[in-house]
């Protein structure tokens, strides 16, 4: 089992543990690799109903003297979910969350009309305010959908990134807990593939 979550993105691996109780959650959670657990333990101090307990605290960091081309070489890889490649969070050092203070974010649709040499410092959107870790679920999903977005950055009190929420934690969030197998049920009536 401590293989698997260890696997797991973080932020599913704490959705699936905080169901658990308490005792069997923490002795998986000494099973799992040290890194993996530290961040799964970061996000069960949050509340599953808030920006924290949504997130996933491994998003895109990079300095302000990043370039594009860097930049998008990041977001380019295949194992990276779409949502968290739709945007760069440009912070000060640490680059790793929770990093120094959050700067902005840059969208990837910005990157691509900035030649690949452009500093991402001099790029970045600091128009969109950042979510608290304690906001609300439905504050988040307020706030997606006010901007069009698919994903925001989460900060502390200090104003450190600690992580990310994207559309689809979200969803999963808003959405009934059988939702899937309704999707599933539906396609089958409907002589779709399950």
């Amino acid at each position: 089992a401590a293989d698997i979550l260890d696997a797991m993105e973080p932020d599913d691996a704490a959705d699936l543990l905080g169901q658990l109780p308490e005792s069997r959650s923490e002795q998986l959670l000494e099973l799992m690799e040290p890194d993996e657990a530290d961040d799964v333990r970061a996000l069960l101090q949050y509340g599953p109903d808030t920006a924290g307990g949504l997130m996933t605290p491994e998003p895109i960091v990079l300095s302000a003297d990043a370039t594009v081309a860097e930049a998008l070489a990041l977001i380019r890889r295949h194992e990276l979910h779409p949502a968290l490649a739709a945007s760069v969070f440009i912070t000060l050092p640490p680059y790793e969350t929770p990093t120094g203070r959050l700067l902005g974010t840059v969208h990837f649709q910005r990157m691509l009309r900035y030649p690949p040499h452009e500093r991402l410092g001099a790029i970045i959107d600091d128009t969109l305010e950042p979510i608290p870790a304690t906001a609300s679920a439905a504050e988040v999903a307020r706030l997606l959908a006010t901007y069009d977005l698919v994903s925001l950055p989460v900060v502390d009190k200090a104003r450190r990134l600690v992580g990310a929420v994207s559309i689809d934690d979200v969803l999963d969030y808003l959405l009934p807990d059988d939702w899937r197998s309704h999707d599933a049920e539906s396609d089958a009536r409907a002589g779709g593939v399950a």
